[in-house]
């Protein structure tokens, strides 16, 4: 047989990701505040889209705002923003599901950047995730008045010029300080700073010995054992007993008395006194000092009790960006326009401007399916609490609203619910399932864990619940349950064993 060269043509079908599908995706895992920042760099990198400034009602899962402006397309049909996501009209159809992809999306969101203007005499903060703030506006937030305090890397730099003179010193005390956590553990290698300062390990030994002495007293420590120490020789209290129990703390952690006295050669008297010596100490010197500011969670959507006894399940439009095609720009600009290069740039924008308007509204509306079948589902938790959180995977709701179970991950990821229980997570509602004794409806696993939680806080001194008398008790609640499932559970919740509560129920040191 001869080895010839042809030509074939085959028929194939694939699933090809466009840059617009890919672009839907990616906003679909987004939360509305990292929504916002990439609503706000489309808005710098597209001519044709603008913000929607206008006043709307909050965006409700009964209707949309009637009077909201909306711009049209080239053929006439009415385009919708981000803020006309609700209205059963507006939903679209089963199968005309964009997002419903089971192709996995690697992409990481950039947060919103802030900056100091301070080229006006009063200075203004601006935000790309907002508007500017002017210190003449008149309804600053609370937060905007409060004073910062010092971080302790200021108080620790404030210290090293006043202690430290030579100034190759100083330089290897501001790499020492820089690798300070906020606990106030020296997490650097002092190896890897000498050979950077291009000097002896013993001399950055020496200049940590120095820093060391800074208030507060325990800082650059390398260890527990070495923070305590530092604590009690700031104190004149570090004697031979004294450390040997530093240097033993995994007995003192396990309550092992009998062997401290006996390696310490004191009594109990003497140890009773050394343990409540280290009880005063301070384990985190660092953590009093001014950190970064803890972000609060902003939920991205809203669910109240109706009169009725039903949920009201809506998104949170404060957070939700809102923007229009301006078709006015195009129109005007099109017409000036000659070149083949500048048409085909205009045409490209105006493509990519009606895409992300329809990516946002297909977001919406994917989302709030979502959160609304979760709430209906977990109906019992929402009135009575976690004991009647029920197990539920991601194909339940998937089937139930007839989506893939990739979009439904995607939705749920980094996306908070705001109800009357609190803020949580759509991933909380999430959880496997444990069988019933009597083979009824199973458990959830996050409820199992909250009853084992309240079996332990229960539990009497002189009754000590174990692993086995934990089985018991769900056994008898009707939780099919084995033994090594409660170990693990316990340990997730950071209960300690039973012998180890029993011996600090037992003991008053």
């Amino acid at each position: 047989m001869a080895l010839t060269q042809r030509l074939d043509l085959r028929q194939t079908q694939s699933l090809v990701m466009t840059p617009q599908l890919q672009q839907a995706i990616k906003l679909l895992q987004l939360s509305n505040l990292e929504l916002t920042a990439y609503v706000d760099n489309e808005l710098e990198r597209n001519p044709l889209l603008e913000r929607d400034e206008g006043e709307r009602d909050e965006i409700r899962a009964s209707g949309v705002d009637a009077e909201a402006p909306a711009a049209s397309q080239p053929n006439g049909e009415a385009v919708l923003d981000s803020a006309d996501l609700t209205a059963q009209a507006t939903m679209p159809a089963e199968r005309d599901q964009p997002l419903d992809s089971d192709d996995s999306n690697l992409w990481s969101s950039a947060g919103a950047s802030d900056s100091w203007d301070g080229e006006d005499g009063a200075g203004a903060w601006k935000s790309t995730a907002g508007g500017r703030g002017d210190f003449e506006d008149g309804d600053r937030d609370a937060e905007s008045t409060l004073t910062r305090g010092d971080t302790l890397r200021d108080h620790l730099i404030s210290q090293l010029g006043l202690d430290i003179e030579d100034p190759v010193d100083r330089v290897i005390g501001m790499h020492l300080i820089d690798q300070v956590d906020d606990a106030g553990y020296l997490t650097g290698d002092l190896g890897a700073i000498a050979q950077l300062m291009g000097c002896d390990v013993a001399r950055v030994e020496a200049t940590l010995r120095r820093l060391q002495r800074f208030d507060p007293p325990g800082i650059f420590a390398r260890s527990l054992a070495e923070c305590l120490a530092l604590q009690l020789a700031d104190r004149n209290r570090l004697d031979p007993a004294i450390k040997t129990v530093l240097d033993n703390l995994p007995l003192l952690a396990s309550r092992d008395h009998g062997q401290l006295m006996k390696l310490a050669g004191i009594d109990a008297e003497d140890l009773a006194d050394i343990i409540a010596e280290i009880r005063s100490l301070n384990p985190k010197p660092g953590e009093g000092f001014e950190t970064m500011a803890a972000q609060p969670v902003i939920p991205d959507i809203l669910m109240r009790a109706r009169p009725g006894g039903e949920w009201s399940v809506e998104l949170n439009s404060d957070t939700l960006p809102r923007v229009l095609v301006n078709q006015r720009y195009y129109s005007e600009v099109s017409r000036t326009v000659r070149k083949k290069a500048e048409k085909e740039y205009l045409t490209e924008r105006l493509q990519s401007a009606n895409w992300l308007v329809k990516s946002l509204h297909q977001r919406a509306t994917t989302i709030l399916k979502v959160a609304t079948e979760i709430v209906r589902q977990q109906d019992g938790f929402f009135r009575h609490g976690v004991q009647h959180l029920k197990p539920l995977i991601l194909r339940d709701i998937a089937e139930a609203i007839g989506m893939h179970e990739s979009t439904v991950s995607r939705v749920t990821t980094n996306k908070f619910m705001a109800s009357p229980r609190g803020i949580y997570e759509l991933k909380y509602f999430f959880t496997s399932a444990i069988a019933s004794t009597a083979g009824g409806v199973a458990h959830s696993a996050e409820a199992v864990r909250h009853r084992i939680k309240d079996l332990v806080e229960k539990e009497a001194a002189t009754a000590i619940l174990s692993d086995d008398d934990l089985v018991e008790a769900l056994h008898k609640d009707g939780v099919d349950i084995a033994r090594r499932t409660v170990a693990k559970y316990r340990e997730s919740l950071k209960i300690p064993s039973s012998v180890q509560r029993r011996r600090e129920k037992s003991r008053p040191i």
